[in-house]
């Protein structure tokens, strides 16, 4: 087992290896008069992300015991001063922190191992509560009745190299949708990192439409989106073809048995720009004699990428909801709503995803140099633990 973790090592990662001293220092604090320093309370959240204590009564506690030396939070605050803080804490510059985060990681080779870098969209629904608290509570309803209101997101995370990272967040607003707010996000995102920083864009078949397909082109990505029911021709089209024909490609991926159809000249659909599309059928056969198929859709040229290749970039599309949804919200209060204001749930949210991409690259990419296994998050979480019981001897 590794030595315990003091958390001043983690911070001393964040503020010099990933750079962001400056923006702790300056991070659009909308307080007039603030009594507790705005570095301390944005740390306080991000450690208190990754011992897993999200709710802001919680993280009071962790300011009010015998670990705070450790912890390197030297002031105590009340769960209604992180409240304040978040409910005027401007999003622009944190969402311009978490990217230069993943400028950085890139200067620092942290996807070298990897041909492409590319980007995952998809939305979700989270914090959920039976009266509406701010303006963007959207009502569930069935059969006409009002169950209670949900706030939903879209999610936008950078994968390369087996890496998953968070990157940025949009709000489903009243009267829009999960493509509009997706289309906002993919805009920002690129324009924020630069039109060569990925090279392709993953996303659900629910945006494997003309006009998002032709922007996510004009951003100089390339696409891959499911094949389903919603390209009924095309869906029919790539059925009939591969139901007849033998599989491009068949290879075992651990001890299940994948097979793969791929061609690159269906005709595009009526207001699609592209000269023709290319659809890659995949059937995997589990252990247990389980079936598990399905279809894509992209633009990427046979040329660049293999059927095997190809395969693997659209599984990668799983990431967002295995390192994205499922670990935000089973691990790290994604779904908990802790002030329930519109500027604070966004604000809470990116700051989620900076602490998640933080320490994903302080797990894997810094504590992994060497030759030894990569640390699993429980183990992180439990060196950072017992860290917070030793004597310190840090001053960082």
């Amino acid at each position: 087992m590794r030595k315990p973790l003091p958390p001043g090592k983690f911070k001393r990662y964040l503020l010099e290896r990933l750079h962001l001293r400056g923006y702790f220092q300056q991070p659009g604090d909308g307080r007039p008069q603030p009594q507790i320093p705005a570095h301390l309370l944005l740390w306080s959240f991000v450690i208190g992300t990754l011992l897993r204590r999200n709710a802001f009564h919680a993280l009071e506690a962790l300011a009010h015991s015998a670990a705070r030396q450790n912890l390197k939070i030297p002031r105590k605050f009340g769960d209604d001063t992180l409240g304040y803080f978040t409910q005027r804490l401007a999003p622009a510059p944190l969402r311009q922190a978490l990217l230069s985060v993943l400028r950085q990681a890139k200067r620092n080779k942290a996807f070298d191992r990897t041909f492409w870098i590319g980007l995952i969209l998809d939305g979700t629904g989270a914090a959920r509560s039976s009266r509406r608290g701010c303006g963007y509570c959207l009502p569930i309803r069935s059969q006409g009745h009002l169950l209670g209101y949900n706030h939903k997101f879209s999610l936008a995370c950078l994968t390369a190299g087996g890496l998953v990272l968070p990157a940025d967040v949009e709000l489903h607003r009243p009267g829009g949708g999960e493509l509009e707010a997706s289309r906002s996000l993919l805009r920002r995102l690129v324009g924020s990192l630069g039109p060569r920083f990925a090279q392709y864009v993953v996303w659900d078949s629910l945006y494997a439409n003309a006009p998002a397909l032709h922007e996510a082109n004009d951003l100089g990505l390339y696409v891959a989106a499911p094949l389903k029911d919603n390209l009924p021709l095309l869906y029919a089209q790539a059925r009939a073809r591969f139901r007849t024909s033998s599989p491009t490609c068949t290879f075992r991926q651990g001890a299940e048995r994948v097979q793969l159809w791929d061609a690159d000249d269906f005709d595009p659909w009526d207001n699609l720009r592209w000269e023709s599309v290319r659809v890659l059928r995949y059937r995997v056969t589990h252990p247990d004699g389980q079936v598990s198929q399905g279809y894509w859709l992209t633009d990427i040229p046979t040329r660049k990428f293999s059927s095997k290749s190809l395969f693997h970039l659209c599984q990668g599309r799983w990431g967002i909801e295995n390192y994205g949804f499922n670990d935000g919200k089973n691990r790290y209060g994604l779904e908990h709503i802790t002030h329930h204001h519109a500027n604070s749930l966004l604000v809470q949210w990116l700051l989620i995803g900076l602490a998640l991409t933080c320490e994903r690259l302080f797990r894997l990419r810094y504590l992994r140099r060497g030759t030894h296994r990569p640390m699993a998050p429980a183990d992180l979480l439990l060196l950072l633990w017992i860290g917070l019981g030793r004597q310190s001897h840090d001053t960082s």
